[in-house]
């Protein structure tokens, strides 16, 4: 994080968002001030808080995507959430702690990826070791010392031969009888909302009473060396460790990002759903805040971790959230509507660009599609009059019309292998011209 000074944050963003200048900026300052709070004095560092931020911006303009490179960037655990989804405590529905809850097992399972590569190459001797036994069982004591001493270098050279073969490849066709160890569960839970959790939590409780179970399976080779590599690197990590250093991370540089929550902002007070709305806001202010949750790992304390919260705000405008919810977002970002000139450039300049897209995925049918630039202009044209003329879904349009555009190719590939495919501005007027005039036939199709 050292070499990752916000001039820096917004250049890596740059190179898959396209404009939203002001948003990259506010990320890129809170990014760097977690970094300038771990230099601090340690009684100084916990009274530093992140700055929250609310992005305010219609649909498909980049919200998502800017918190997401962030945390990929940083390497951070990041969980995106609907606020929609959650309700107050009491009714039907997932409860906000949920949420902290879900991002220290991601957290989790990053730790432990991390853990299982540094210890992979280990892991797998070990499982090619206990493949090479079921292929070649040891050797039976022999008569003389002499002869078991000869008997030991043959087995050597034979079993070392069978390693070399496993590694290239050639005993893949082969069977081998693996043991498995699996718990039984005696219970389940059927349920619809959130008791899927109560049955993970019940059934990882009961597991340490329940004895293992050992199942034999017949597998090929490959698959077996697969399930004992993994067997064998889960003995060599310390899960102890990996979830202290799962839920430092979570504490330290967890990144939650709120969607949608101009819908639990209320505009009348103490009447219908808008009691709910008000219940979520105030059960996620504890959060936002800092507050301990208890997750099945321990506790997580949630002051340090940053929220990005995002919303259109159409109807509803961010003073309509409680009072004490807005002070805890102390940043807010209003995000530009994309035009054409954007479009073209999100058609073509980001690193993973949807023409690039294209072009990539029929390549793999040996089509070969050359998008000249006037067709990119009239593309970009296309999407911006119909935003204008139906709903605003910005960026998003562009997926729409393009998998329009070349619907008949994409359908064809198969039998145009080693062909060329131009597409001018005739073309895109050719197929997409009829849907646009009809402003009846653009609402549903594009």
């Amino acid at each position: 994080m050292d070499n990752l000074t916000p001039k820096k944050i917004v250049e890596e963003l740059d190179k898959y968002i396209i404009g939203q200048e002001r948003a990259k900026k506010a990320v890129a300052i809170a990014m760097r001030n977690r970094w300038r709070r771990q230099m601090l004095s340690a009684d100084l560092k916990d009274e530093v808080l992140p700055k929250n931020i609310i992005m305010i911006g219609s649909t498909g303009i980049g919200k998502t995507e800017i918190a997401r490179r962030l945390a990929k960037l940083d390497n951070a655990p990041f969980i995106k959430v609907e606020a929609s989804k959650f309700t107050e405590v009491g009714y039907v529905g997932r409860d906000v702690e949920s949420i902290i809850r879900d991002l220290t097992e991601l957290a989790m399972n990053m730790v432990k990826s991390e853990q299982m590569a540094k210890v992979r190459e280990k892991a797998k001797t070990l499982a090619e070791d206990r493949i090479l036994d079921l292929l070649l069982p040891a050797l039976k004591s022999a008569r003389s010392a002499t002869e078991e001493a000869e008997d030991k270098d043959s087995y050597k050279d034979t079993r070392e031969r069978l390693r070399a073969q496993l590694r290239e490849g050639k005993l893949d066709a082969r069977y081998v009888d693996i043991e498995v160890k699996e718990k039984s569960m005696p219970f389940g839970v059927i349920s619809n909302v959130a008791l899927e959790e109560l049955e993970i939590n019940l059934k990882e409780m009961m597991g340490s009473f329940l004895p293992e179970k050992s199942k034999r399976k017949k597998v090929k080779v490959p698959e077996a060396l697969a399930l004992l590599t993994q067997e064998e690197a889960n003995k060599l990590i310390d899960m102890e460790k990996v979830t202290k250093e799962a839920i430092e991370r979570t504490e330290q540089s967890g990144i939650v990002f709120v969607d949608e929550i101009d819908k639990i902002a209320s505009r009348t007070h103490g009447q219908g759903p808008d009691v709910s709305r008000e219940g979520v806001q105030r059960d996620l202010l504890p959060i936002v805040e800092g507050s301990t949750v208890t997750t099945k790992h321990g506790a997580v304390k949630t002051e340090h971790i940053l929220f990005i919260a995002a919303g259109a705000f159409h109807i509803s405008k961010p003073s309509d959230l409680i009072p004490e919810l807005q002070g805890r977002f102390p940043i807010r970002v209003e995000l530009e509507s994309l035009g054409k000139s954007d479009f073209v450039r999100i058609l073509t300049e980001p690193h993973n660009a949807l023409i690039k897209q294209y072009v990539a995925l029929l390549e793999t049918e040996d089509v070969r599609l050359i998008f000249e630039e006037e067709s990119v202009d009239e593309l970009a044209g296309i999407a911006a009059t119909v935003n204008e003329k139906t709903e605003n879904i910005g960026a998003r349009r562009l997926h729409t019309v393009l998998e329009r555009l070349l619907e008949d190719v994409s359908f064809n590939a198969p039998e145009m292998k080693d062909q060329t495919i131009i597409i001018n501005r005739a073309y895109v007027k050719q197929k997409l011209a009829d849907v646009v005039k009809d402003e009846d036939l653009s609402r549903y199709i594009l």
